[in-house]
């Protein structure tokens, strides 16, 4: 039995374009991750979705029961692969994610989705703090440009500024392509 997951996070409807907040090279983050998960699913390597939703309808995205809190069809999860809904930014917080890596006897994590800074970012420190071996998926990932004291961010540079956090102390930074190699 394979002691590898992949994680898909928050690749859904609201961060494409026409969503609620969508965010900047969805779609080929979620490229990237479909080519991720058709080799995990090959390899026979646990999948799990995880998918986020907001607990109020007044919440600006992922609305409860919305069609743009669905998992984008790129990534659609098969009857038998394991989807986890989380209401917070941290995949483990206020889920079964972490109980249900243990129950597979989980060693090593490859993440991907969005948004980068964000739940890619927490789930990756956590999932690290949880003793698993971490590798994230940069091109498999996406976000959006943010303003901080009258700065504006670029995508490309939120996105950079967190591949690198993650990169100094919690994960191996790879390309899809450089992930599929090994």
């Amino acid at each position: 039995m394979s002691k590898r997951a992949l994680i898909i996070i928050d690749i859904q409807n609201d961060y494409f374009p026409g969503g609620k907040w969508a965010l900047d090279g969805a779609d080929a983050a979620a490229d990237n991750a479909a080519r991720l998960l058709a080799a995990a699913r090959k390899r026979g390597d646990l999948v799990v979705h995880v998918r986020h939703e907001f607990e109020s309808s007044d919440a600006p995205f992922f609305v409860p029961g919305s069609a743009g809190a669905q998992i984008h069809p790129k990534v659609a999860p098969t009857a038998n692969e394991a989807v986890v809904l989380k209401h917070q930014v941290n995949s483990f917080r206020g889920t079964d994610l972490k109980a249900l890596l243990d129950r597979h006897a989980i060693e090593a994590l490859t993440l991907a989705g969005s948004m980068s800074h964000m739940c890619i970012d927490a789930a990756t420190r956590a999932a690290a703090d949880h003793g698993y071996a971490v590798s994230v998926a940069h091109d498999a990932c996406a976000t959006l440009a943010l303003e901080f004291d009258g700065k504006l961010v670029p995508a490309a540079d939120v996105h950079a500024s967190a591949m690198a956090a993650l990169a100094f102390a919690y994960a191996n930074v790879a390309s899809t392509d450089e992930l599929l190699a090994r």
